[in-house]
């Protein structure tokens, strides 16, 4: 038995050594139960044992990869595991989850659906380029467009999917006029879209620039600012992973020497950078890169609590009374506070925490298996959001806002875009989705 979270090591695709491993630690999990309530792959874990009167080494190799299924990389377990490196015990649920699904056997299907989620940059180009036409194929969940692509690529046919904008916020960047900052300079950043911001809604990366500027943060457009690779991590192809990586890491670094730091508007694509990016390339750059990357709202909060810096508290412009902030897992698992709840608490709104899981994370609830899956995980969601009836809701990631627009007919606005209107910065709809 071999415990490894490294797939450049001899035993990492060994099925025999995997299968012991997981018997490891799902026993340990089971003796411990603390994340009971985080995803699905836990109580489908401890039912299966319990059924089995305790007895782990009971568990076919089909069950263990239930568990496996079930596990869509939301990382939450980092803050309640007790036993997470450098525990003597080495539990890294997430990694061991890599694992598994890094060795196991992929269908055609599956290779398929992994290439159509993973190529993002290549998709978002070819879809922006073809807005109207792409928009009215995705539209409507169900329809005969979205039927054929569940057969073909395996993306479920019922989920609501965001539409491609017309003008990538990487084009309207370079084409804007720059404004004076709205104050001394007090930072400078680039600012890395992430594939949601730069081909689906700009909009968010527009009233980050506008936020930022007012503040006296210089923004530029990260160097590296395609996909950050998280779709072919999470279905464990870590060749084209870390390619990817280190083509991002190779000029995010050049940005950092520069002396700007990095400002990622999603969370998912922040952990990324700030957490895989080290532990997967083991490089220099990889862990400056690492260092000197932000969330759009932790960046924006440090310079808030700064000793020699502040930002903009004059909010004239328009604050609803009460506000559901939807906390994303990738978000929590950073471990950075909830900066965006506290920005948005400076305009006077009252803010009603919602840290129920969306139910998407990553692409694991755009996969047709997991569907109705995914959508049980959003039911506490939706009900928390129902019970908050706050006047606006917002929301750091862009999937987890699709899952609630689905879920509930609400429009989330990222904190960025909420801060944006309390300042009485207008958006730029003529660049906006169409």
């Amino acid at each position: 038995m071999t415990t490894t979270y490294d797939p450049d090591h001899p035993s990492y695709y060994d099925e025999k050594d995997l299968r012991q491993e997981l018997e490891r630690v799902y026993d340990l999990c089971h003796g411990c139960r603390l994340c009971l309530s985080l995803c699905p792959s836990f109580p489908t874990m401890f039912n299966l044992i319990d059924a089995r009167d305790g007895d782990v080494a009971a568990m076919t190799p089909a069950e263990q990869d239930q568990v496996v299924d079930e596990c869509y990389q939301c990382k939450l377990c980092y803050i309640k595991c007790p036993y997470k490196p450098p525990h003597e015990w080495q539990l890294d649920f997430p990694r061991l989850m890599l694992r598994a699904e890094a060795a196991r056997p992929k269908t055609l299907r599956d290779r398929i659906t992994t290439q159509v989620l993973a190529r993002t940059d290549q998709t978002g180009k070819l879809a922006s380029a073809l807005a109207p036409i792409a928009n009215k194929a995705l539209a409507r969940p169900g329809s005969p467009a979205r039927k054929l692509m569940d057969r073909v690529v395996g993306i479920a046919s019922e989920r609501l999917l965001a539409p491609y904008a017309r003008v990538r916020f990487s084009t309207w960047f370079k084409k804007r006029g720059r404004p004076a900052l709205g104050r001394a300079e007090q930072g400078r950043v680039a600012v890395f879209p992430t594939c949601l911001v730069e081909y689906q809604n700009p909009a968010i990366g527009h009233d980050l620039v506008k936020v930022y500027e007012r503040n006296g943060i210089s923004c530029e457009l990260a160097g590296g600012s395609g996909c950050c690779g998280a779709p072919w991590l999470h279905s464990g192809d870590f060749d084209s992973f870390k390619k990817q990586a280190a083509k991002n890491v190779a000029r995010l670094a050049d940005d950092v020497r520069a002396g700007r730091d990095i400002v990622v508007p999603q969370p998912t694509c922040g952990y990324v950078l700030k957490r895989d990016y080290p532990e997967y390339l083991k490089t220099p750059d990889a862990e400056l890169v690492g260092s000197h990357t932000y969330d759009a709202s932790e960046y924006l909060w440090r310079l808030h609590k700064g000793a020699h810096s502040s930002i903009d508290t004059d909010f004239g412009g328009e604050v609803p009374a009460t506000t559901a902030y939807h906390t994303p897992c990738h978000l929590r698992a950073q471990n950075i506070g909830l900066r965006s709840r506290d920005l948005m608490k400076l305009t006077g709104t009252n803010v009603t925490l919602v840290q129920s899981c969306s139910g998407i994370d990553g692409t694991w609830g755009l996969r047709s298996e997991h569907y109705e899956l995914s959508r049980k995980v959003a039911g506490p969601l939706r009900v928390a959001l129902e019970k908050a009836d706050a006047d606006v809701v917002t929301g750091d990631c862009q999937l987890a806002n699709g899952a609630i627009v689905q879920e509930t007919g609400a429009q989330p606005l990222h904190p960025l875009q909420f801060l944006a209107r309390a300042y009485g910065i207008a958006p730029e709809s003529e660049y906006g989705s169409p």
